[in-house]
Parts: structure tokens; C-alpha cells; sequence
């Protein structure tokens, strides 16, 4: 094997661990509760889109807000992914894994809603290191009571024409 061929296989397993390490921070960091603007430059990138069950947002802003509301719902939580297959193109990847993630309600029950599903996001390399740009998440099924949402959560509808 030649050095180049050497030097690409390192930059791919690099790659791979550092986005590995950013999924896991990520779910991680939904179960510390700190969503603020560090949070957010942490794992996206500014024109980020995200689709979750609770609606989808555009802009790191609004996904910041978001996710800090809709966090708010649960006393505490825990969220795993696994089986991530990662496809690496340059720059661009492709991240695909399950989800299972738990949340006691935080309006006083003691209730728990659990739900499991499959992700998918791409993610771009930064100045600061990979960053996720659209992210996905589907579930497949649940259980238990899902929260109450306020008759206000709900985020603006968002069109993009470059988005199946």
C-alpha cells in the first residue's frame, strides 16, 4: 500500500470517529438540557433543517428554540442511537442509525413516553469540524402517554424547494 493510499484510508476512519463522536454528543447533549447558541453551533450548521415528530424547523435558531421547548415537556430523559452506517463523499456524509429514546413527563405524572425510530442525517465538514445540515427523524412506534403540547407549539410550516 502507497502512502496516498494510506493517507485516505486514515482521513476516512477519522471521518467516520469524529462523526460518531458528534451523533453520540448529540443525543447526549438532549438529555443534559443546555440549549443555547454554543449548544447549537456545536452540532449544525446555520442553514440546518431539521425534521422531527413535532415538526420541522429551519435555521439554527429556530431548531435551538425549538428543541429547548419541546425538551421542556419532559422531566428527564434518555436517548441511545445505534447501528449508525455512515457514508462518507468528500466533504458530505450520510448518517444513518435507530433511535430509542425515554422521557418521564414533566407534568407531574410520573408518566412515561418512550418512542423508537430511524434517523438520518447529513452532515457537512466545517472550518470547526463536521456539522449536521439536515437531520431526520422518524418514528416507528411508541409508548405510553406523549405529552400535552400547548396549542401554540407549533413550528412555521417551512418550504424548500431543494428538499424531497
Amino acid at each position: 500500500m502507497d502512502t496516498e493510499e494510506m493517507q485516505r484510508q486514515l482521513q476516512a476512519l477519522t471521518d467516520r470517529a469524529e462523526i460518531t463522536d458528534l451523533m453520540d454528543r448529540y443525543l447526549r447533549s438532549l438529555d443534559d438540557g443546555i440549549f443555547d447558541e454554543e449548544w447549537a453551533r456545536a452540532f449544525h450548521t446555520e442553514d440546518v433543517t431539521a425534521e422531527m415528530p413535532i415538526g420541522t424547523v429551519h435555521g439554527r435558531d429556530a431548531l435551538t428554540a425549538h428543541v429547548r421547548r419541546a425538551m421542556a415537556l419532559f422531566d428527564r430523559t434518555v436517548h441511545l442511537g445505534t447501528n449508525t452506517g455512515i457514508e462518507i463523499d468528500g466533504a458530505r456524509a450520510t448518517a444513518r442509525g435507530a433511535q430509542l429514546s425515554t422521557h418521564v413527563l414533566a407534568d407531574g405524572s410520573g408518566d412515561v413516553f418512550i418512542s423508537a425510530g430511524h434517523t438520518q442525517a447529513h452532515l457537512v465538514r466545517t472550518a470547526d469540524g463536521w456539522r449536521i445540515s439536515d437531520s431526520a427523524l422518524r418514528v416507528v412506534w411508541t409508548q405510553g402517554p406523549p405529552p400535552l403540547l400547548p396549542d401554540d407549539f407549533t413550528p412555521a410550516p417551512h418550504d424548500r424547494p431543494d428538499r424531497p
